[in-house]
């Protein structure tokens, strides 16, 4: 199974996790050699070991799914007691074609591997099965501790969609039995939280076949979850002095073609619509050339700098097909982005305050728990734009702010942007997944393609420094983010609906929405539930909707004017006066307290 030739960017790992590896590819082998036996005519493609377990993608005519699942691990289970070797060697090209020799898939991998100059690698295991392999694998098939296949899908060769469709079986493999039950285990929670379900079920986000895939809509639950926290970005960048701006959907030809984009990002924009007389617009890829056309609309003085600008900015990025993900991956997602020009001594300090920002954002959303990573050019230089000076400086003030903030991170060559090196968030949820968040670049680039300029003390024009910035990187990312590590229970001061009134019976309605009226007055999000149910039938459906607080009103609390306080978590929090209760909650909303009180 060859892996990925390209190793830029790839985490460096410990000796456990390099065994694990070697484990998980080896059992990746060992699926192969199974499925070549129990379906003959099957071609292999690839399929290397991940941070998560294994996949191979194969050819076969014939059709599998998860219903194969037992027949192929009891094949699977043969080989691993079988406890054969596992054997590298190298070979020329020539002798590697014909032992692949009706492989087109291998063939293609050799036109690679010839074209570079080099031997081709082999994996014997046992003398029955070989295939191209660079490694690691462990010495044998014996050494393979617990495994499970997982599913099934469909997979582009190489993950063109220009190319045939593959089959992909997807498995895990651990050290113990005790290890991989764990890992199920999460993995059946992942499957619960999972955004795609969330978002349907409590009528978040949806998608729709006439709208186009990877264009989400948000429907009137997902639009309040967004407006809160927008809200609550625009109250911080308020304080910290920037200024809002919006910016249009699409822009000539003329604009991309000055930032660069259309010489480095062309694959990844829309194509473009073309108007008589007017030439050719598209849709924008992202914010920044509009942010320094505002920029440049009039002449700059030092005194004038730093300016941030700060725009919840809707971008189009036409993702293929096959990589579009629920929130995850979009082809139209909303960035929190902004950008700050500013001189070069003011890099150091604004970086800082870009850190400070989104620590109180983070923090107010609940997600504490996260890294940062420093991500460098790479080695293929014709990547990126700039010279070395440009990029060795970018760097230096990154890791001067970082020094100075007292944070530690990680340095990942080849990561990158094009224009500059950046400084990313990584943020790990409440089942152990990370994910990357917020995003900070320093940018020489765009200051200079646009001829942006200030003038100094002396009446010199001098070139800023561009600084981009998006905490949430998206509002689709941090929305899938939310669902998944919260499970759709939103904190009090995120949900959708913050309390649900419950009259046990229709004698206490009139009560019930003298409670809805005191608690709107508050400016609490609250709803009535007057259908003619039971009163334990409209908690239930309250505790579905992942309602943070249920207020049950009978006879007594209509006498005391109280109410009886239930959680989603089933807590009951007994009677107390309903104008504490409005205090109370008011002071969780304000505080954006991430547990319930």
């Amino acid at each position: 199974m060859e892996k990925n030739m390209s190793q830029m960017g790839k985490k460096s790992l410990d000796g456990k996790e390099k065994e694990l590896e070697a484990m998980r590819h080896t059992a990746e082998h060992v699926l192969e050699q199974a499925m070549v036996r129990l379906y003959p005519g099957l071609k292999m493609a690839m399929g290397p070991a991940t941070d998560e377990g294994f996949y191979f993608d194969f050819d076969y005519e014939g059709k599998n799914s998860e219903e194969d699942f037992a027949k192929i691990e009891a094949e699977m289970k043969k080989l691993i007691k079988a406890d054969l070797p596992l054997r590298r060697e190298e070979l020329d090209i020539g002798r590697a074609r014909k032992l692949f020799g009706d492989n087109e898939y291998k063939q293609e991998w050799l036109d690679e591997i010839e074209e570079r100059g080099e031997k081709a690698t082999v994996y014997w295991t046992g003398k029955e099965f070989v295939d191209l392999c660079a490694g690691p694998h462990v010495a044998s098939t014996g050494k393979i501790g617990a495994f499970k296949l997982l599913s099934v899908a469909g997979a582009y060769w190489r993950g063109d969609e220009k190319n045939k469709m593959l089959t992909r079986i997807y498995g895990t493999a651990f050290a113990t039995e005790k290890e991989l039950d764990e890992y199920l285990e999460k993995l059946e929670e992942t499957k619960k939280r999972d955004h795609r379900k969330l978002g349907k079920t409590l009528e978040i986000f949806m998608f729709s076949d006439l709208v186009g895939p990877g264009l989400p809509l948000y429907m009137p639950k997902g639009a309040v979850v967004v407006g809160e926290i927008e809200n609550f970005m625009r109250q911080l960048q308020t304080q910290m002095g920037y200024e809002h701006v919006y910016t249009p959907h699409l822009a000539k030809q003329d604009l991309f073609q000055t930032s660069g984009h259309l010489q480095w990002f062309a694959e990844g924009m829309y194509p473009p619509m073309e108007f008589p007389g007017e030439g050719k617009y598209y849709a924008k890829p992202m914010n920044c050339p509009f942010h320094i056309e505002i920029y440049k609309s009039k002449t700059r003085s030092y005194r004038d700098l730093p300016l941030r600008y700060a725009e919840f900015g809707t971008v189009y990025r036409y993702e293929k097909s096959g990589e579009i993900s629920g929130l995850v991956r979009t082809r139209g997602f909303t960035q929190d982005d902004a950008h700050i020009f500013c001189r070069e001594e003011q890099v150091v300090d604004e970086f800082r305050g870009v850190f400070e920002f989104t620590d109180k954002l983070l923090s107010g959303l609940g997600l504490s728990d996260h890294w940062h990573r420093l991500s460098l050019r790479g080695e293929e230089k014709k990547k990126y734009a700039g010279n070395e000076k440009q990029w060795q400086r970018a760097t230096e003030l990154i890791r001067e702010a970082l020094k100075q903030s007292h944070i530690s991170y990680k340095e990942t060559p080849g990561e990158a942007a094009f224009y500059g090196p950046k400084l990313d968030i990584i943020f790990k949820d409440s089942l152990g997944r990370e994910m990357q968040i917020s995003t900070i670049q320093v940018d020489f680039l765009l200051p200079e393609r646009f001829g942006l300029a200030f003038v100094d003390e002396n009446g010199e024009e001098k070139r800023p420094y561009m600084i981009h910035r998006a905490p949430l990187g998206s509002r689709e990312r941090v929305m899938s983010l939310l669902l998944e590590h919260y499970g759709g229970a939103f904190p009090v001061w995120l949900a959708p609906l913050q309390v649900k009134v419950i009259p046990i019976t229709d004698k206490q309605s009139g009560y019930g929405r003298e409670a809805e009226k005191a608690l709107l007055a508050a400016g609490i999000r609250v709803e009535l539930d007057g259908r003619s149910e039971t009163m334990q039938a409209k908690i239930r459906q309250a505790q579905m909707e992942k309602v943070p607080y249920m207020l049950v009103v009978g006879k007594k609390e209509m006498k005391n004017k109280t109410v009886a306080v239930r959680t989603r978590e089933g807590e009951d929090k007994g009677e107390v006066k309903l104008v504490n209760f409005v205090q109370e909650i008011k002071r969780e909303i304000e505080t954006k307290q991430v547990k319930l009180a």
